[in-house]
């Protein structure tokens, strides 16, 4: 299979899987909240943030991985692809078994910490079958993960994720109706990542039948993995620090604010993930094999994927108030803040408006080199929440965050461009400029229109031909200004079609 075929692949049924799975997930967090209380619904994102930084153990040895195995699996070289994926497995066994003892600390220890009227056993169980995935994980099918992604097969991962989501999230939604126990509802996680090691395992040994992990392991390939450590650390802070802050200043109940805010704009970021996801492994190939491609490629990838983040995070800060007031009706707090969109929104377009950069940074293993800059970042994300919140509550974590951003994502920008690429910074700025001004004019212009947003039926009426109109502008006036990344899209838009029709051609 072809890598533009591959990421084709990749990007539909990553885009098929998300709407698939939001749309159910999307009625999870009221029942949770209907009920058990938000404070139910707090401690369960309370914990998902702690496992966040439990996967710190990893330290750094899958994206090690990922970036090794780019060059052997863009020449085929089986031989040394089996000795990186050898050292893989033995770092994540090793992993698994740490991991799995922390899980068991985890749900005897964090308990005590809680100032909840939860149970005990309740909080303890929750948190042993939340982390019942990650060993699974870490002992089983990571390491197939992560060459499936370099393969350019992530949508074999993405349908699996999106069946076992599916179920995963009917059962729970039938368990929530009948009235059964929040450890009940939590125990489907343990089931359906079982479902998915099964799986992956089976995948593999039909596709990969030259994969040998029983090799001498490259452990050299995997070496950098330390500085790898560091950058992890940095998106971990800035990414979900927040929630825990919020836990032990501000009480479960503002967690549970911060994490509905969270969830809607999270269905966005899958959009972006996916998008992004589809085509890295073959540009990743690409930047080890031909520097010149790469480059005419990075720059149409950068352009149309600043008008995708911006153009669906325009449509989400629009919305999201009219559909936080209908979606938490009923609730034991008020969960509208017109303030929390606005935060939201800028930390979102720092964080994926610098994606592009970043990952050409991670396509030339800088790890080492920019180390010290995430460790800033780091430092400035926690510093400024730990001091803002006191005063300001759920939005000092955010003014944390934004800080940190608006510095790494200049940072990135400038390092990317000039370090590795050797060019101009300035049409990156150029086109954050243009998106960032139709930003503001869409959103303030539809925001003040007369709409009756009152029920779901309307809410969704406005929101298609809103939407069709902002993604219109956005791509629409990119192409018209950006004429290199015109010709490099079109050129590969025309090769597609002209391969359709050649499909469609009668023998």
């Amino acid at each position: 299979m072809t890598r533009q075929r591959s990421s084709i692949n990749n990007l539909i049924w990553g885009i098929v899987g998300n709407v698939a799975t939001s749309v159910i997930a999307i009625m999870i967090p009221r029942l949770f909240i209907v009920s058990y209380g938000s404070e139910v619904n707090g401690l369960l994102s309370s914990v998902r943030q702690i496992y966040f930084y439990l996967a710190l153990l990893e330290v750094g040895i899958g994206d090690a991985a990922v970036v090794a195995l780019y060059g052997p699996i863009a020449k085929q070289d089986h031989s040394s692809v089996n000795a990186i994926m050898a050292a893989t497995n033995y770092y994540y066994k090793r992993i698994g078994v740490i991991y799995g003892f922390s899980v068991l600390a985890m749900g005897l220890l964090y308990p005590l910490l809680l100032d909840t009227a939860i149970p005990y056993t309740v909080c303890c169980l929750v948190i042993l079958l939340q982390g019942s995935g990650s060993v699974i994980n870490y002992m089983v099918q990571g390491k197939y993960n992560m060459l499936l992604r370099v393969d350019n097969r992530n949508y074999v991962t993405t349908n699996l994720g999106t069946v076992t989501s599916i179920l995963t999230d009917l059962c729970r939604i039938a368990l929530l109706l009948h009235g059964y126990s929040i450890v009940a509802v939590q125990t489907t996680y343990l089931v359906f990542n079982l479902v998915k090691m099964l799986y992956i395992s089976y995948y593999i040994r039909k596709h990969y039948q030259w994969l040998d992990l029983s090799v001498k392991p490259n452990l050299k390939a995997v070496s950098k993995s330390k500085f790898v450590f560091v950058h992890q650390i940095s998106s971990l802070i800035f990414s979900h620090t927040d929630v825990l802050i919020l836990t032990f200043v501000c009480g479960l109940k503002t967690v549970s604010i911060y994490s509905m805010y969270a969830t809607i704009y999270g269905m966005v970021d899958n959009v972006i993930t996916i998008t992004s996801n589809s085509v890295q492994s073959a540009l990743g190939q690409v930047f080890h094999s031909d520097r010149k491609r790469y480059m005419e490629l990075q720059e149409a990838f950068e352009v149309y994927y600043l008008a995708l983040v911006f153009s669906l995070l325009a449509i989400a800060s629009i919305f999201i108030l009219p559909f936080m007031a209908l979606y938490t009706q009923g609730a034991d707090i008020n969960y509208v803040d017109w303030k929390l969109p606005v935060l939201f929104g800028l930390y979102q377009l720092l964080n994926y408006g610098r994606a592009s950069s970043s990952q050409i940074i991670t396509f030339a293993g800088a790890f080492k080199e920019t180390q010290w800059r995430a460790i800033l970042e780091t430092a400035i994300n926690f510093g400024v929440s730990l001091v803002c919140v006191f005063r300001f509550g759920i939005y000092g974590v955010l003014f944390g965050t934004i800080a940190a951003l608006v510095y790494r994502a200049n940072d990135m920008i400038l390092y990317a461009n000039r370090r590795v690429m050797k060019r101009s910074a300035w049409p990156t700025y150029r086109r954050w400029i243009l998106n960032f001004g139709l930003f503001l004019l869409l959103v303030a212009g539809f925001t003040h229109l007369p709409l009756k947003l009152d029920n779901y039926l309307s809410l969704f009426l406005h929101a298609i031909w809103i939407s069709v109109l902002v993604v219109t502008a956005f791509f629409g006036i990119n192409t018209l200004v950006e004429k290199t990344a015109r010709k490099t899209a079109w050129f590969y838009v025309r090769g597609i079609l002209d391969k359709l029709r050649r499909t469609r051609q009668p023998v």
